[in-house]
């Protein structure tokens, strides 16, 4: 059974860059304790053979080739309407 201090509760706070006051601590304490109890438990379960569950639903990813299209424009055509140019592509504004 694991059981957090107080300090223990206060680190993970500091590293975290959280401000708890006395009363969230040892609410903390308590319920990190409790997830840690969870945790110990799931460690003892015997997985010896079985294979990682990536995908339950039997799906599968659904992708098209990565091939150039040709639409019949050339950049010079497209680039003439541009409001601004730059080394042949269009100039925007800074976006940040």
């Amino acid at each position: 059974m694991s059981k957090l201090s107080r300090d223990d509760v206060l680190k993970l706070a500091a590293l975290s860059k959280l401000t708890l006051s006395d009363d969230e601590v040892e609410k903390l304490r308590g319920e990190l304790s409790e997830i840690l109890n969870y945790v110990e438990i799931l460690n003892q379960v015997d997985v010896e053979g079985l294979q990682p569950t990536y995908q339950v639903t039997g799906l599968q990813n659904v992708t098209r080739p990565d091939e150039p299209r040709d639409y019949g424009y050339k950049p010079e055509d497209l680039l003439k309407n541009a409001p601004a140019v730059q080394d042949n592509q269009f100039k925007v504004k800074r976006v940040l």
